[in-house]
């Protein structure tokens, strides 16, 4: 979502032009979509009056506020009320699907438009709670009369659709698009300021893991948050989202998915009171244990399946799915919250023989920094405690089995320009580099070049 890029990069050109700059730097821009073009001329109304038609009996005549002018509108709704804020398409309206609204009679009365139901304006209860309820929907917040009902519900805006290839999956986040159209426009990155207030108690004791491979599982990270209080997201958050093309859950998930989405590293939720002895066991899974995924199916494991489990029963598809046995629902209280750096060969041999692929796994495969699981557990916590949702233990359970020092790598600049194809000075490569947080030390005709490997493990590279 556009919108959500310009959170962290100053953009002051079009989208297209964005578009472009981007295409051209190797971030390959598919598409640009307008998310709200199909809804127009759809206000926020309130519900005057409710009185019976005279020549139907399932009918009611409605006067509605609706900013600037009262209008009069006959529906059918079994839920309408005096005093109700609703979405209200007025007369020229149109709505998604290529339905318009026009002024008309209905059974002889005069209707000056339409009030809305969700399923009307496309959305459910994922997107706005109530939306999916029988009738017209029915507004909780309060918003000005008159007011687009795409502003007051954030329905609109531009969407841009990339294409990543296999060997970028540090732009498979929002932060990471950003970085690329800071360096595409010339600005800076402006990113979020994590800060974590200290908890209650100390995890010790509440929790352990066990890792039985370091190479297959680098980093694990795991905090916990007590008596969590279970519902929706904040609108803006559920709008991010859904933008993004990822299905609103609950506050708890959505976090961890936003998470995801913002810094590239996937998170999960599990349900504490169910995980056995409060312990974490990541291993290969054994020949015939079974797993239910989140998505309701069976899956039978062996071997060469990485999985979290307890000690009494495997709880996820480490790097895919979790298990059903430890899903976060509205009766959930407490929460472990998992960070974690797998092996990217496993993950993919897994999601591809299970027939399983997530958005977790599409990342894990193609390699992420060990550094960015203790940063995303911290903007998770961060989150958790400014929507007020849990209490917070302190302390994180960290095992660490990779390497979290810078690594360096000696390259001839004019040998970059060669294989390019392009003419760039020293301190042209060396500012692009820097700006896409490489650390870089010139040395005569060799860049020294400071960076962090992917799944802390270093790999050889030859330029």
């Amino acid at each position: 979502p556009l919108e959500w890029l310009k959170e962290y990069v100053d953009i002051d050109i079009s989208t297209k032009q964005l578009a472009d700059r981007l295409t051209m730097t190797g971030t390959k821009v598919e598409a640009i979509e307008d998310i709200g073009k199909d809804i127009q001329n759809v206000v926020v109304g309130k519900i005057l009056s409710v009185e019976p038609h005279p020549n139907a009996d399932k009918l009611v005549i409605c006067k509605v506020d609706v900013g600037k002018d009262v209008i009069q509108v006959v529906t059918g709704a079994p839920n309408v009320q005096a005093g109700q804020l609703v979405p209200v398409a007025l007369h020229g309206a149109l709505l998604p699907g290529g339905i318009k609204i026009k002024t008309g009679k209905l059974r002889g009365e005069i209707s000056q438009g339409m009030m809305c139901s969700g399923e009307e304006l496309g959305l459910t209860d994922a997107d706005y709670p109530g939306a999916e309820a029988d009738g017209i929907m029915i507004l909780n917040e309060d918003y000005p009369l008159g007011m687009d009902i795409k502003e007051a519900l954030q329905l609109g805006g531009e969407v841009i659709e990339f294409e990543i290839t296999s060997n970028r999956p540090d732009c498979l986040s929002v932060l990471g698009i950003a970085r690329e159209a800071a360096v595409a426009t010339k600005k800076a990155v402006k990113y979020p300021k994590i800060e974590v207030q200290k908890g209650i108690g100390s995890i010790e004791g509440e929790a352990s893991v066990i890792v039985e491979d370091g190479k297959l599982c680098p980093r694990y990270c795991a905090r916990l948050v007590k008596d969590v209080k279970i519902g929706p997201s904040p609108l803006w958050m559920r709008r991010r989202l859904a933008a993004a093309g990822v299905r609103p859950i609950n506050n708890i998930v959505d976090i961890t998915n936003y998470v995801m989405l913002e810094l590239g590293q996937p998170m999960h939720a599990f349900d504490a009171d169910k995980i056995a002895q409060k312990t974490i066991i990541v291993r290969r899974a054994r020949d015939g244990e079974v797993l239910i995924t989140l998505d309701d199916q069976e899956r039978k494991l062996d071997e060469n399946t990485l999985i979290i489990a307890d000690p009494e029963k495997p709880i996820a598809l480490a790097g895919v799915m979790g298990g059903l046995n430890t899903e976060i629902t509205d009766q959930t209280k407490n929460v472990l919250l998992e960070s974690a750096l797998f092996d990217g060969g496993i993950v993919r041999a897994a999601a591809k023989r299970l027939g399983l692929r997530s958005e977790a796994s599409s990342r894990f495969e193609k390699g992420l920094d060990i550094t960015n699981a203790e940063r995303a557990m911290n903007r998770a916590i961060q989150l958790i405690q400014e929507l007020g949702i849990g209490t917070v233990v302190e302390g994180m359970i960290d095992v660490c089995h990779g390497s979290l020092e810078m690594q360096t790598l000696e390259v001839p600049w004019k040998r970059i320009n060669k294989l390019l194809g392009i003419d760039l000075t020293v301190e042209e490569i060396s500012e692009i580099l820097e700006s896409l947080e490489f650390k870089v030390e010139c040395m005569g005709d060799m860049l020294k070049v400071a960076y962090l490997p992917l799944g802390g493990i270093l790999k050889e590279l030859q330029i």
